[in-house]
């Protein structure tokens, strides 16, 4: 996910550790996506997500 975002939206990602299970996207310390338990984001809404943080 880190290279999709680095790729797409020409910015820096970067990879924490965890805990199990746990998928979160932060950008400037805002949560902007999440695994819920329905699943993860799909990588269109993570994709706009994290594009509608760096922009704002």
């Amino acid at each position: 996910m880190a290279a999709l975002i680095t790729d797409s939206l020409k910015v820096d990602a970067g990879i924490e550790p965890g805990g199990r299970g746990e998928f979160t996207i932060w950008v400037g310390g805002v949560k902007v996506a999440e695994k819920s338990r329905h699943g993860f984001p799909s990588d269109k809404a993570i994709l706009d997500s994290v594009s509608k943080a760096i922009s704002a």
